[in-house]
């Protein structure tokens, strides 16, 4: 009987070791980044809140739609936030002295910071212009704590999560805080949807990361 238990208490520990695993941080990130972010981002789970993505006017720069409401942007935007990174100023400055390189799916004529950095394709492009681009493979192992991660649902619906320390039940893929559509939810669906996009944000933290790996790549 002593035996039989102690076989289970040591699957156990097996099983909630792996389920919480940390995996291997990036190269030069600010310390700490990886976990503070990914605690932050399994804390949203806690939240209730109404899918739900009108337009509404909101405070500038810190500015939030009502807790209560939120898309699968809301999610990093509130997670960052909480980190000191304010994905609304980031937005609306690039696109202020860049908007011809963002998107024109919304007929916008100039930036608006009330609704352009709740959009998945405005925070591609700021990823890719001030973040760090990373390969998109169908090895879950390429995919680290803090990363961020963007699909298509249903061929057309652009979408957005946040790579956290947490394993999948079988250990094979890390989990997804997102929202799509049921509020912020910790979730095994890293390779449920085409994947559009891998990428790092470290906001002004991480401006001097984004420059030298765009002067690797030039000298590639």
């Amino acid at each position: 009987m002593l035996e039989t238990m102690l076989h289970r208490s040591i699957i156990i520990l097996v099983v909630v070791l792996t389920s919480s695993v940390s995996f291997a941080f990036r190269e030069g990130e600010p310390a700490g980044f990886s976990q503070r972010l990914s605690k932050t981002a399994i804390e949203r789970t806690a939240h209730k809140v109404i899918y739900d993505g009108a337009y509404r006017k909101i405070e500038y720069p810190n500015g939030d739609v009502p807790v209560h409401v939120g898309v699968c942007t809301d999610v990093v935007i509130r997670t960052y936030r909480k980190l000191g990174i304010d994905l609304q100023t980031d937005v609306h400055e690039e696109m202020k002295s860049h908007f011809d390189v963002f998107p024109k799916k919304w007929g916008l004529s100039h930036p608006d910071p009330n609704i352009d950095h709740r959009r998945v394709p405005n925070l591609q492009t700021l990823f890719k212009r001030k973040g760090i681009v990373l390969p998109i493979t169908d090895n879950p192992k390429d995919y680290v704590t803090g990363d961020l991660i963007t699909w298509v649902v249903a061929g057309t619906l652009p979408h957005i999560g946040i790579v956290v320390n947490r394993l999948s039940s079988d250990g094979k893929r890390p989990l997804i805080v997102h929202n799509i559509g049921r509020g912020p939810q910790l979730e095994d669906m890293l390779f449920e949807y085409p994947i559009t996009g891998h990428y790092r944000y470290y906001g002004k933290m991480g401006s001097g990361l984004h420059s030298s790996r765009l002067k690797q790549r030039n000298e590639e």
